[in-house]
């Protein structure tokens, strides 16, 4: 998806998106024009009419791009093949107003997977925000929940918000340190 930044669009459809950075749902018309400020992980941040939105790969379409495929998992996967591609798909989560995914960011403390009896799986996630007052933490929440849940085999996702311990900039992996200039 990188290559796309800076490049003019025009709404092909009336689509939802949400607004950046205090997670309310907005529309966007048909003939809206802007460009594509940032494009990470399956989702794209717009800027049309001076406002920032996030626009999910699902609906990428209307604005001229393929939509994003769901994740592949072959039949005897086990749980941790299931935690791993979990993994993968948050690496795709990105803070519209932050180009690192939510992994490198520091912001996922935990994963765990379960089996049910049907042979399903239920996820729970842990993970935190860069500041307790974020707006975008509903939506990286419903995010994380949604590409996960687009794993074949996961029947349940819970995401658990937590800031105990409170995120720190120690907690980011090293690339995603020298990606910000916050190397130390």
């Amino acid at each position: 998806m990188r290559g796309y930044e800076n490049e003019p669009v025009v709404i092909l459809r009336e689509v939802q998106v949400i607004t950046v950075p205090s997670g309310q749902p907005a529309t966007l018309t048909l003939g809206q024009a802007g460009y594509i400020t940032q494009a990470l992980g399956g989702s794209f941040t717009l800027y049309v009419d001076g406002n920032l939105y996030r626009l999910s790969g699902e609906q990428a379409d209307a604005i001229g791009k393929e939509i994003v495929q769901p994740p592949q998992l072959s039949a005897d996967a086990t749980e941790e093949d299931v935690r791993k591609l979990a993994w993968e798909q948050m690496r795709g989560c990105y803070d519209p107003e932050i180009p690192i995914n939510i992994v490198d960011l520091g912001l996922v403390y935990e994963c765990q997977v379960s089996a049910n009896p049907d042979h399903s799986r239920d996820v729970r996630v842990t993970l935190t925000l860069t500041a307790p007052g974020c707006g975008m933490g509903d939506v990286l929440v419903q995010d994380v929940k949604e590409k996960i849940g687009a794993i074949p085999t996961v029947r349940n996702v819970a995401v658990d918000l937590t800031f105990d311990p409170p995120w720190n900039q120690s907690m980011m992996s090293e690339a995603a340190r020298l990606q910000t200039g916050m190397t130390w």
